[in-house]
């Protein structure tokens, strides 16, 4: 369904039991604006509910048609006949002439927002203490926001998210053009797997009664490096090893005891039950349970992994791989690459392995929002806020660009840093602990990327998902453009494309200084030039007659991507002005200001879906504990608080 103007557009309707199918027309109802992410539009989504269901007599519920996504979600609906009173999440409905109005409490799918002037009305409670009747308001439906969103709604908080976009996900959102279904962000998808506990997205869904069908790829990624050095990171372990160690044979020892170092890291995180570090009763029963695993990942928390690579290699090619494999993770070279960050990484893609999510990525922060609603709270798209509300000094609620406000007992950011506390707060609140890390770190660069249709015979048959392209030179790593990051998810999944036709989603690092000061037709002018370029190099190294087998192309820069992903610059997330003691000086959850936390890559243990998805699980655990649904030891809280801050300090 065209988000961007219904006009004699039918729905069909279908929730995925008797007497849910109804056909309706929508009338002219202007919903978005065009650009890259530029009108949304849903494709439908296979939804089964277990559990007796009641037929309704009347539906309004309009099916998010989410491009063949197979989700299962086993918690059932509310819903009852429809007779004057609300059913499942709707307030109230009315037929006016041609168009159907719908009023939602809660919006759980696109295509639920009818009309613009009655989007998502939500109720204003009061319960005492300037707080509203929510637990907490999430700012942003990110996979950091929502992971935090849905684990405190299964503990039983009442959780209002509010999107300013018109679909959930951010940078793990999608968008159709013309039969395909693009990814917003990165088709890599970690924490996806049946084992061990940091297969968080799996954890996540599951623990909102929803599981999705997944796609295992055999290799996560194929490095095209300079020296016509070609690097297979096969699921193997052992394969991979032998691939790597066969183009270094010299360096096989060091190569085996820098990745045992990562494997070390990762077995201990994996060993331990994941939750909020800055909650001491759970801290230091974990500690008591598994002391060597802690005392492994403190030992290596202030570590980067180039200076721990380098103790064990010496040939500068290998090390250059491997600040190549930390590129990917973290926009930095290795030397600046958090070791814990740069293991979780290097060692699930081999235990868990990645795995794509059928029908796309967006499919992820759709199923995780339908088990938010089913768990009682709420969801608003078009609900731009512009600051956050301080009373007394404690963050009490949020106020939005139409005026509207609303309160909760906390409020949780899932924008950068940047953009809480210099935009939603005013800049001379900003407290010395965000001074001291914005000292520490910067933005880093956004991205220019290419979403392109192409006919399929330009690919080899044997065509892994994805690649990495670095062609002439080490030193264009880190540089503007220097590198090349392409996902073909249609190797995976060919229903996200027209038959006969693949997708490729090309990433390269830009900031977003190279593109103010344009007019729109050099704008326009420049992201064809660039984009050009970017396309050539592939076809040079990759898919000869790559250029002419584009049938469909859509530039993003960086200022697409602060448009639409609300993210300050298009920054990718944080990273380290020089080289940074490991993790020791990214923040944790819970900020200087008393009721408001931070959620997502500008917090601990920074970027990438594994790691935000961590942070939205850690994030809470530390808010129940706050509002009175996990146990809590305010000395021992003021305590551990207190150490964490004096060590950032140290950073």
């Amino acid at each position: 369904m065209h988000l961007g103007s219904f006009s004699n557009c039918k729905g069909n309707m279908n929730l995925g039991f008797p007497n849910s199918q109804f056909l309706h027309d929508f009338k002219a109802c202007q919903l978005g604006n065009s650009g890259f992410l530029y009108e949304p539009r849903c494709t439908k989504v296979r939804s089964s509910c277990f559990g007796s269901l009641k037929p309704l007599n009347y539906s309004v519920f309009c099916e998010p048609r989410w491009s063949n996504q197979s989700v299962s979600c086993s918690k059932p609906l509310k819903t009852q006949n429809y007779s004057g009173k609300e059913v499942g999440f709707l307030k109230t409905v009315e037929k006016k002439k041609n168009l159907l109005s719908v009023r939602v409490k809660s919006v759980i799918g696109v295509s639920k927002v009818v009309e613009k002037d009655d989007v998502a009305e939500v109720k204003m409670m009061d319960s005492g203490g300037g707080g509203g009747g929510y637990d907490a308001i999430v700012i942003g439906s990110g996979i950091g926001g929502l992971v935090a969103a849905t684990q405190l709604a299964v503990k039983g908080a009442k959780v209002l998210v509010l999107e300013k976009y018109v679909i959930p996900g951010g940078s793990s959102g999608f968008y159709e053009r013309d039969g395909y279904t693009f990814d917003v962000g990165s088709s890599v998808m970690f924490g996806f797997s049946d084992k061990g506990n940091l297969n968080l997205i799996t954890q996540a869904l599951a623990a909102v009664g929803c599981k999705m069908e997944v796609i295992p790829d055999p290799t996560t990624v194929h490095f095209h490096l300079p020296n016509s050095l070609s690097v297979q990171v096969h699921r193997g372990y052992d394969d991979f090893i032998s691939e790597l160690t066969s183009k270094f044979p010299h360096e096989k020892e060091g190569i085996l005891k820098f990745y045992n170092e990562c494997w070390k890291i990762f077995n201990a995180l994996n060993s331990l039950e994941l939750k909020s570090l800055e909650e001491p009763i759970y801290l230091f029963g974990q500690f008591f349970k598994k002391p060597v695993e802690c005392l492994t990942l403190a030992y290596y928390l202030p570590q980067n992994a180039g200076a721990i690579a380098r103790n064990f290699i010496k040939d500068p090619e290998v090390l250059a791989f491997i600040d190549a494999e930390c590129f990917i993770v973290s926009t930095v070279s290795a030397l600046q690459t958090p070791m814990i960050n740069a293991s979780m990484v290097l060692c699930d893609r081999h235990y868990g392995g990645i795995n794509y999510p059928v029908g796309g990525v967006g499919g992820i922060a759709t199923s995780l929002t339908e088990g938010l609603v089913d768990y009682g709270s709420e969801i608003l798209y078009r609900a731009n806020v512009t600051s956050i509300i301080i009373d007394n000094g404690k963050a009490v609620g949020v106020r939005l660009s139409d005026g509207r406000e609303f309160f909760a007992k906390t409020v949780i950011s899932n924008a950068t840093r940047w953009d809480t506390f210099g935009k939603l707060l005013k800049k001379q609140d900003l407290p010395k602990e965000e001074e001291n890390f914005q000292k520490v770190y910067v933005k880093a660069p956004s991205f220019l990327s290419i979403h392109m249709g192409v006919k399929a015979e330009v690919l080899p048959p044997d065509t892994d998902c994805h690649h990495f392209v670095l062609e002439d030179d080490w030193k264009n790593l880190e540089e503007p453009y220097g590198s090349i990051f392409l996902s073909i998810p249609t190797i995976l999944d060919p229903s996200l494309a027209p038959e006969g036709r693949h997708i490729l989603h090309i990433f390269t690092t830009s900031s977003i200084e190279d593109w103010q000061g344009l007019s729109t037709k050099d704008y326009e002018a420049k992201k064809e030039l660039v984009a050009d370029k970017i396309i050539s190099r592939l076809e040079k190294k990759l898919f000869p007659g790559l250029k002419s087998s584009i049938e469909f192309k859509e530039v993003g820069t960086p200022k697409t991507h602060r448009r639409f992903l609300a993210r300050d610059s298009g920054t990718y997330g944080p990273m380290p002005r020089n080289v940074p003691k490991g993790l020791l000086g990214m923040p944790f959850n819970t900020t200087a200001i008393n009721g408001l936390y931070c959620v997502g890559d500008s917090c601990f243990p920074g970027q990438g879906v594994i790691a935000v998805a961590f942070s939205g699980v850690m994030c809470a655990h530390r808010v129940a504990a706050d509002v009175g649904l996990e146990k809590k030891s305010q000395v021992l809280d003021a305590g551990l608080l207190g150490l964490l801050g004096w060590l950032r300090s140290l950073a």
